[in-house]
C-alpha cells in the first residue's frame, strides 16, 4: 500500500470537479490490491480516523472532498479481471477508467451502455453515483447494468451482492456478510419520484439489496469489485443535430420523438423511431460555440442531437422516418447535420461535448463561479419547469446556458456569476428552482448526486424523519460514521441518531 503525507501530494486529493473549497486530509492511503483496501478500512476504523473514498475526482457535488482524516484512493485498483463474450459479463476493479473499459469491451464486439460525459471517470465512482449520460434515454443509468458488487464495510466485513439473490421483506432489508454477520436495515417508507433520480439512498419495499449500494456515494462501504452486464455492439448508428426556429417546435419534436421511441420499444419486432439519445442545446448554448461551428443557422433558437441504432437493412427507412418527423416541426430541416459514418458521428459527439467544455473553460479563464441545476421532473411536467427556469433567470438578470438530457426531462441550466452579489442572487434562484422541481413531482438530482453541496435539499425532498432514517441505515453499517463524512448527512445529524434507532447486527456462531 502506498502512503502519502506530504502537503504537495495531499492537495490533489482535496477537491473534485465541483471545485468545492475547504477540503482537508492528513494522509492518503493508496491500496494496490483489494486485500489492502480492506486493511485500510480496518486500520482507520480501529483508530477512529474519518475516511473519504476517492476515485478519479470527476464528481460535481463534493462527495470526494475530504473533511479531515484519511483519503483512500482506488487509483491503483485498475484490473479488468475478465470480459466474457459468451455470457456478456465483465468484472472490473473500481479504479478502472470508464473510457479504458469501454474500449476493451468494444474489442470483443460488445457495448457497455452507460456513458457519462466525463469518460475519465473511474468505474467505482460511476457505480457510487449511479452515473448516467446521453444513452440513458434508451438504456437507463449505471444501475441497470450492475450484476454483482463486492463491498467492504468499515470494519472489514465483506458483502457479496448478486442481483436477484437478496431482497428486502417489505421495508426490512437484511444483509449477511461472508463472515456470517447479519445487518438489518429499516428502510424509510418513501416514494421515489417517477423520473431519472439519484438523490439519497435507493429504497423501496421488497427491493434488491444490490441497489442500496449503487448511488450511495461512498457512504456505506467501499466497492472492491464490480460485475456488469454488456450488450452486443449495434450494427450501425445514425445521428443528427436538428436546428429549430421556434421553441414550441423543439418541445413538440421532443415529445413526438419520445412517444415514437416508447412505442417502438413496446413492439421490439417493429420498425420505427427509437432514439438512444435526445440531447438539447438552447440559444445561449449554441452561441457558446458559433465561432467554431459557423454552419449553425443564424435563425436557430435551439437544437436537438439524436442517435439511433440501425442495421444495413433498416437504415434507409429509419432515416426517412426521422426526415418526416423533423420536417413537421422545424423550417430549418435542410440545415440539419446528419452523420452516417463513424467519423461523422464522432464529429457530432464532439459538438455535443464542446458546449459543456466551453462552459468550464469560461469559468476557469474568467475565474467565475457557476451554479448548475441537476433536477428532473416527469415528462408531463417538463415544460412547466423549463418555463420557470427562464422566468427566474430573466427576472434576476442572470447569464446562463441550458443543455442536456431532454429525452429524460432533465436539462442542466448553468448560471454564470461574476461577483459575490450575483452569486448570492443565483443561489436564491437555484433554491426556488429546486422547490419548483419538487412541487412538480421531480428530484433534486437526476445524475450528479447529492454529495456535500446539496445535502440540505434532501430534507426538502423527503422530510426530516426520512433523512434521519437514511442516516440510521448508514450508522448500522458504519457505526462510527467514519466513511464519507459530510456526504449526504452533516456530522451533527449522524451523531444525533439515538441507539434505539439503529438495528443491531447479529453473528451466526
Amino acid at each position: 500500500m502506498l502512503i502519502k503525507t506530504d502537503q504537495d501530494t495531499l492537495q490533489s486529493y482535496l477537491s473534485d470537479a465541483s471545485n468545492m473549497p475547504g477540503g482537508s486530509a492528513d494522509i492518503i492511503l493508496i491500496p494496490e490490491t483489494q486485500a489492502e483496501l480492506r486493511e485500510a478500512l480496518i486500520e482507520c476504523t480501529h483508530k477512529k480516523i474519518p475516511m473519504t473514498l476517492a476515485g478519479a475526482g470527476t464528481g460535481l457535488t463534493g462527495a470526494r472532498v475530504p473533511c479531515g482524516g484519511a483519503v483512500i484512493s482506488t487509483e491503483r485498483l485498475t484490473r479488468i479481471v475478465s470480459i466474457d463474450p459468451n455470457t456478456q459479463r465483465a468484472v472490473v476493479e473500481p479504479g478502472v477508467r470508464l473510457r479504458d473499459f469501454q474500449v476493451a469491451v468494444e474489442e470483443h464486439g460488445l457495448l457497455y451502455p452507460p456513458d457519462p460525459t466525463e469518460r475519465s471517470a473511474a468505474m467505482g465512482g460511476t457505480v457510487a453515483c449511479n452515473s448516467s449520460g446521453a444513452r440513458t434515454f434508451k438504456y437507463g443509468a449505471t444501475r441497470a447494468f450492475v450484476e454483482r458488487l463486492r463491498v467492504f464495510l468499515t470494519n472489514g466485513d465483506e458483502l457479496v451482492l448478486r442481483r436477484g439473490e437478496t431482497y428486502a421483506h417489505g421495508n426490512t432489508l437484511s444483509l449477511t456478510s461472508t463472515s456470517g454477520t447479519t445487518y438489518t436495515l429499516k428502510l424509510p417508507a418513501i416514494t421515489m419520484p417517477d423520473t431519472k433520480h439519484v438523490a439519497g439512498y435507493f429504497v423501496k419495499p421488497n427491493m434488491d439489496a444490490i441497489d442500496l449500494f449503487i448511488g450511495s456515494e461512498g457512504t456505506l462501504g467501499a466497492i472492491a469489485e464490480i460485475e456488469v452486464r454488456l450488450i452486443p455492439q449495434p450494427e450501425r448508428i445514425i445521428a443528427g443535430v436538428i436546428f429549430f426556429d421556434s421553441f414550441d417546435g423543439v418541445m413538440d419534436f421532443v415529445e413526438a420523438a419520445r412517444a415514437a421511441s416508447f412505442a417502438t420499444r413496446a413492439q421490439p419486432s417493429g420498425l420505427g423511431i427509437d432514439a438512444r439519445a435526445l440531447e438539447y442545446f438552447d440559444y445561449h448554448a449554441l452561441n457558446f460555440v458559433r465561432s467554431e461551428y459557423s454552419s449553425i443557422p443564424s435563425t436557430a433558437v435551439a437544437a436537438v442531437w439524436f442517435e439511433q441504432e440501425v442495421s444495413d437493412a433498416t437504415e434507409e427507412q429509419l432515416l426517412e422516418r426521422w426526415y418526416e418527423l423533423i420536417s413537421t416541426h422545424t423550417a430549418l430541416g435542410d440545415d440539419a447535420w446528419f452523420a452516417i459514418t463513424e467519423k461523422a458521428q464522432q464529429e457530432l459527439r464532439a459538438f455535443r461535448h464542446a458546449i459543456p467544455a466551453k462552459a468550464y473553460e469560461r469559468i476557469r479563464e474568467l475565474n467565475q463561479r457557476k451554479i448548475g441545476t441537476d433536477m428532473a421532473v416527469p415528462d408531463s411536467k417538463f415544460r412547466q419547469l423549463y418555463d420557470f427556469y427562464i422566468e427566474e433567470f430573466t427576472a434576476a438578470q442572470l447569464t446562463y446556458i441550458i443543455f442536456g438530457h431532454i429525452g429524460n426531462s432533465h436539462v442542466h441550466a448553468n448560471i454564470f456569476t461574476s461577483s459575490p452579489e450575483e452569486f448570492e442572487r443565483a443561489k436564491a434562484v437555484y433554491h426556488r428552482c429546486v422547490l419548483k422541481a419538487l412541487e412538480l413531482g421531480g428530484t433534486i438530482s437526476a445524475e450528479h448526486g447529492v454529495g456535500k453541496i446539496k445535502r440540505a435539499y434532501l430534507q426538502n425532498m423527503y422530510g426530516t424523519e426520512a433523512v434521519i432514517q437514511f442516516a440510521a441505515m448508514k450508522r448500522t453499517l458504519d457505526p462510527d460514521g467514519l466513511l464519507g463524512r459530510g456526504t449526504l448527512f452533516s456530522e451533527e445529524l449522524l451523531a444525533s441518531i439515538p441507539l434505539e434507532r439503529l438495528a443491531l447486527c447479529t453473528t451466526d456462531e
